[in-house]
């Protein structure tokens, strides 16, 4: 396979990835909660910042680098954090609007993620500054007769691995059964002893955590992040949600895979490319709004009237 082809796909396959695991956060809160969580792209982008922070602890504290254990550890604690801030955004924001209109609860979680990236800029050290970002692993894989960039496919196979555990999850288990039920239903679910607040902070636990995979990716990748990140992945995780069809995690993915595409695509094939392919992909996202505003996958909701 030619080179810059094998480069393309393998750009082309680390988007999609990022944004699928974005996306799907937002899928499966709005399947349980009907609500567009706005916020969910600056919650996630907080796991770059815990792990940046507690690399740089380790290097203080032990005065040498650090190897992959170190970067594991800062890795699961970002995502931890991450996914219990998940739980604490729903208990003080999001789930006092639970039986408001939709426009209340779009507008606080807009609040909050302003909140969040203010949070961020004023209390981490020089927070308004970019702050460049490690890989999380050096080196390349060979496979057969390809030489490729470690990195790379390892963001693809651990997005592949999230998606394969989150299907098994809800459709496989008694966790997974309950939290389809109180999609389906709060009020008969919980006359038949499923406790919806717990069904709630295990989801918005579960979204934060794969979000927060997805940012620790995006920040890797990138080799830098910002305080202010968090509005553009959240938005294209969003748009790729849209695309595919709400509440739908099939359609998240593919939703995330078409948008990676036309960005590759864009950069691959436009001089200056890259400073474009944002305004191609939404685009995408307002061509499917007026063709098939539900989606690929979403189902049309009619309301009599």
């Amino acid at each position: 396979m030619d080179s810059l082809i094998l480069q393309h796909l393998l750009n082309w396959l680390v988007l999609g990835s990022i944004y699928t695991l974005v996306a799907i956060g937002f899928s499966l809160l709005f399947g349980l909660l009907n609500v567009i969580h706005f916020s969910h792209g600056d919650v996630s982008m907080i796991a770059p910042f815990v792990a940046l922070g507690s690399l740089q602890i380790m290097v203080a504290g032990s005065g040498a680098s650090l190897g992959a254990g170190a970067m594991l550890a800062a890795l699961a604690l970002a995502i931890l954090v991450t996914g219990l801030i998940g739980i604490g955004a729903d208990r003080l924001v999001i789930s006092r609007f639970r039986r408001s209109p939709a426009m209340m609860a779009l507008v606080a979680t807009v609040a909050l993620g302003t909140a969040i990236r203010e949070l961020i800029r004023g209390f981490y050290p020089q927070g308004s500054n970019p702050k460049a970002f490690p890989s999380i692993i050096e080196g390349f894989w060979q496979i057969g007769s390809l030489r490729l960039p470690a990195q790379p496919v390892l963001i693809i196979l651990s997005t592949v691995l999230v998606v394969v555990l989150m299907y098994l999850l809800m459709q496989k288990t008694p966790i997974g059964m309950r939290i389809r039920a109180v999609a389906e239903d709060s009020a008969t679910a919980r006359l038949m002893g499923v406790r919806p607040a717990r069904i709630f902070a295990f989801t918005f636990f579960l979204a934060s955590a794969v979000g927060a995979l997805g940012a620790l990716f995006f920040a890797s990748n990138a080799g830098v992040v910002r305080f202010d990140f968090g509005v553009q992945l959240g938005l294209i995780g969003f748009s790729a949600a849209v695309i595919g069809g709400l509440g739908s995690m099939t359609g998240a993915i593919l939703g995330a895979l078409a948008i990676a595409g036309i960005e590759s695509l864009v950069q691959a094939n436009l001089a200056d490319g890259a400073s474009y392919r944002l305004v191609f992909a939404f685009l995408l996202v307002i061509a499917m709004l007026c063709l098939r505003p539900s989606g690929l996958l979403g189902k049309p909701v009619f309301e009599k009237v």
